[in-house]
């Protein structure tokens, strides 16, 4: 058992995890968004991690971009029981951590931004958020109370 429960899942990117149990489902995100959605009613948890904003409609539709993510957590969340008036949200990620060289692509303000607008456009209330700096983070969020636990990161180790 580590300090975060005993049910523990990493995601990874380009991956999201729903549940109606109580686990706890750490990520790490630099220039990446994760979405949380949770159901306070029925203890439904879910959360993504998307790498870019919007697919263009060449390829695979895939969870990988934030557009089609967020819609497919969305649908996953109400398939598993949850109801779309008892959701709020929490979105994290989005720093520029590659450099000032590549901010000419501002890859996580547009992660953000995308984020933003669709939830909102969905009528789900944002009720936390911690976007956009330098920093990578490590977050860790309880699919059972809502909760999310965040760290800051000198460095990301992992490859997004």
């Amino acid at each position: 058992m580590n300090r975060f429960g005993p049910v523990h899942h990493f995601l990874h990117p380009s991956t999201m995890y729903v549940c109606n149990d109580s686990q706890w489902i750490t990520t790490v995100l630099g220039s990446c968004v994760a979405v949380c959605f949770y159901d306070r009613k029925r203890k439904i948890g879910g959360i993504n991690h998307y790498m870019l904003p919007y697919w263009n409609g060449d390829g695979l539709e895939t969870i990988k971009y934030g557009n089609i993510a967020i819609k497919q957590l969305f649908q996953k969340m109400l398939e598993s029981g949850a109801m779309k008036e008892d959701l709020v949200c929490k979105i994290f990620g989005g720093a520029q951590v590659l450099g000032e060289q590549t901010s000419v692509f501002h890859v996580g303000q547009r992660n953000v931004e995308l984020a933003f607008k669709m939830v909102n456009e969905m009528n789900i209330a944002i009720i936390g958020s911690s976007t956009g700096g330098k920093q990578g983070r490590k977050i860790h969020y309880h699919t059972g109370t809502g909760e999310v636990f965040q760290k800051y990161l000198t460095s990301i180790t992992q490859n997004e």
